[in-house]
């Protein structure tokens, strides 16, 4: 009598239960999809702009969520009319200038600087942050979200001014402008000073020509060798009848790896 499979940890299917031809099957359809994208000059897809929400059913989301929320839902909708997506916890805009992307979100993260807030609004530019400037940007603020390969920075925040201005202060780390130690003490001022209704152009608008295309960072393939190596090992596995793991995971440097 055949041996029942054990019963997968996982209702679904984690990396490790996958076959191998479905592995490479995924890969392989994965790869396809790019190299036609890459032809085409195609490197992100962003779909939706092209429909808009019924008035109705926005309202309808929005009704039942938090305060903050809520207040942020009109003010953009007022800006920028009614979004082209929506779920019953986010609205999504897209290309609503200068913004390649909104979304606003019922759900909410804790940040305490430069007070204690909630972050729920994020919003998304074309900009190439260089690898070198990625480590200040993250010490200026946890909440400045960089995508190298698709070549974007969003601001996520409580407010549209406070994307405003954390994404100024970027711009100026990147250029070299400012430390982010400084656009720490900018972020601060500039953050009273307009909540009181004084001047304070870095959270008013992007003093920087925002790029439209060509800010993605694709890198460099670097997987044919491994092809090569790991060829190899299978090959090998197969006539000992042995299955070797394919690196030296650090792990295994003085302690018992994990069941």
């Amino acid at each position: 009598m055949a041996k029942p499979k054990e019963q997968a940890t996982h209702e679904q299917p984690q990396p490790l239960d996958l076959e191998t031809s479905e592995r490479l099957g995924t890969t392989a359809r994965a790869v396809v999809q790019g190299v036609a994208h890459t032809v085409k000059g195609d490197y992100t897809t962003q779909k939706g702009e092209q429909g808009t929400v019924a008035a109705d059913e926005v309202q309808r989301i929005i009704e039942q969520w938090p305060g903050p929320q809520k207040n942020i839902a009109e003010q953009m909708i007022a800006k920028y009319g009614y979004p082209n997506e929506a779920t019953p916890t986010k609205l999504f805009w897209y290309n609503n200038r200068p913004w390649k992307r909104t979304e606003l979100t019922s759900d909410h993260v804790v940040h305490h600087w430069p007070t204690v807030h909630t972050d729920f609004l994020t919003q998304v530019i074309n900009y190439r942050v260089p690898a070198d400037k990625f480590d200040d940007v993250a010490k200026f603020d946890g909440s400045i979200l960089l995508d190298r390969t698709k070549g974007e920075a969003a601001g996520r925040c409580d407010s549209e001014s406070a994307n405003v201005l954390g994404l100024n202060m970027v711009h100026e780390i990147v250029t070299g402008k400012r430390t982010w130690q400084e656009a720490r003490h900018i972020s601060e001022e500039s953050t009273v000073a307009y909540n009181l209704g004084r001047s304070a152009p870095y959270a008013e608008r992007l003093l920087f020509e925002v790029p439209q295309e060509g800010t993605e960072d694709l890198d460099e393939g670097g997987i044919s060798d491994a092809v090569l190596r790991q060829a190899g090992g299978k090959i090998k596995d197969v006539a000992t009848g042995r299955e070797e793991e394919a690196t030296d995971r650090v792990t295994h440097r003085g302690e018992k790896p994990s069941k």
